[in-house]
């Protein structure tokens, strides 16, 4: 019955690519305009909807490019409940700036985050009210096409290419997958740190375009696990072998199959409360957490939620001591397979550097 559901959406994916195929033939021939910015503009986004893991990759960049420049990152904020451009402080709101723009400044309180779902607005307002801004990062901007940037950057998921997937909603496809051509560099992530060479070389034939275009590979890492609530830590933490603890998993976010697995090779047990992407949780939802907690078998037990989660529980005020000592949550990293980071970032700075200008007006 479910792939006979599925199968009668395709005659809608058929329509959807239609009217994609024909906004992005109306931007390439210039009927529809493209701005482009006098300034380094590095686009990073998916043809997939969700769980690209685009949030790591765009920090590592974050990384890389503020040790030498001003970097100002520039998102739709999703899911926000405000309108227009922001600027995002470690003070803000979820529901003023979304969850993943206020997860980036909160970690990097030196580098300038904003919200704008007009992105040529948001670029415009970063550099009147920064104009020192050196380069500005569009996160998920690869369908948003009234920018032009200087250097596109395009993920697709390992466990689901976008050469393996079908248009939206019969599959998860929001554009033509032959618009990955638009990419200067595609990451595969979420890669098995496994992987052999023969592989690598598959699929990086099945996905690459053109000739020019970059593949790098790039898998998950998970760092150690931090308290959610600021000065909470649990008399059970630090714990170095998890094999006698049960967890409770809280989770919004559009795959976390990987940290799922990832956690029931540490923990002992381990019951996961999914919950939609970009979830706003609420006091109702304390009672589920508490009682998958007391569902428990394990005598040391822990709450862990994602980096992006704990960004919304943190709001939700009515967690209260001393349950909310037990929320961690486990911070992720990406690194490059079979360390092409150095070939990565050097691609990445010499195109900030050699595209710097003093000037910052926008050319059409």
């Amino acid at each position: 019955m479910e792939n006979r559901t599925c199968f009668l959406l395709y005659p809608f994916s058929i329509l959807y690519r239609l009217i994609t195929d024909i906004r992005n033939f109306l931007f390439d021939k210039g009927i529809l305009r493209s701005t482009k910015f006098s300034i380094p503009v590095i686009c990073i986004g998916n043809i997939t909807v969700g769980g690209t893991g685009k949030t790591p990759h765009a920090e590592y960049i974050i990384s890389l490019l503020k040790k030498e420049f001003k970097v100002a990152i520039l998102s739709r904020g999703y899911k926000r409940k405000s309108s227009g451009f922001r600027i995002v402080t470690t003070s803000s709101k979820v529901v003023e700036t979304g969850d993943e723009p206020l997860q980036i400044c909160r970690k990097f309180p030196d580098v300038l985050v904003a919200v704008d779902r007009n992105r040529v607005n948001g670029i415009k307002n970063i550099l009147k009210e920064h104009p020192e801004t050196d380069a500005i990062i569009l996160d998920d901007g690869f369908q948003h096409r009234r920018v032009r940037p200087g250097l596109s950057i395009l993920l697709t998921d390992y466990n689901r290419l976008v050469t393996r997937d079908y248009i939206m909603p019969y599959g998860r496809l929001r554009e033509n997958m032959k618009n990955r051509k638009r990419a200067d560099i595609i990451l595969i992530s979420k890669t098995p740190g496994e992987i052999t060479e023969s592989t690598i070389k598959e699929i990086t034939s099945e996905v690459k375009t053109s000739p020019g275009q970059k593949i790098y590979f790039t898998k998950i890492c998970y760092d150690a696990l931090s308290p959610v609530f600021d000065g909470e830590v649990s008399n059970i933490f630090p714990v170095t072998d998890y094999r006698n603890c049960g967890a409770v998993l809280i989770t919004g976010i559009a795959s976390p199959g990987l940290l799922k697995i990832h956690l029931e090779k540490q923990f002992n047990e381990i019951i996961h409360l999914d919950f939609p992407d970009h979830y706003y949780f609420n006091r109702n939802d304390i009672q589920k957490f508490k009682k998958a907690y007391n569902n428990l078998k394990s005598t040391k037990r822990l709450i862990i939620t994602t980096e992006k989660d704990a960004v919304r529980l943190r709001e939700l005020k009515t967690i209260e001591d001393p349950f909310r000592s037990l929320f961690y949550y486990l911070p992720v990293r990406i690194s490059f397979i079979n360390d092409y980071n150095t070939e990565f970032d050097n691609l990445i700075s010499e195109y900030v550097r050699q595209n710097k200008r003093n000037d910052r007006i926008p050319q059409e």
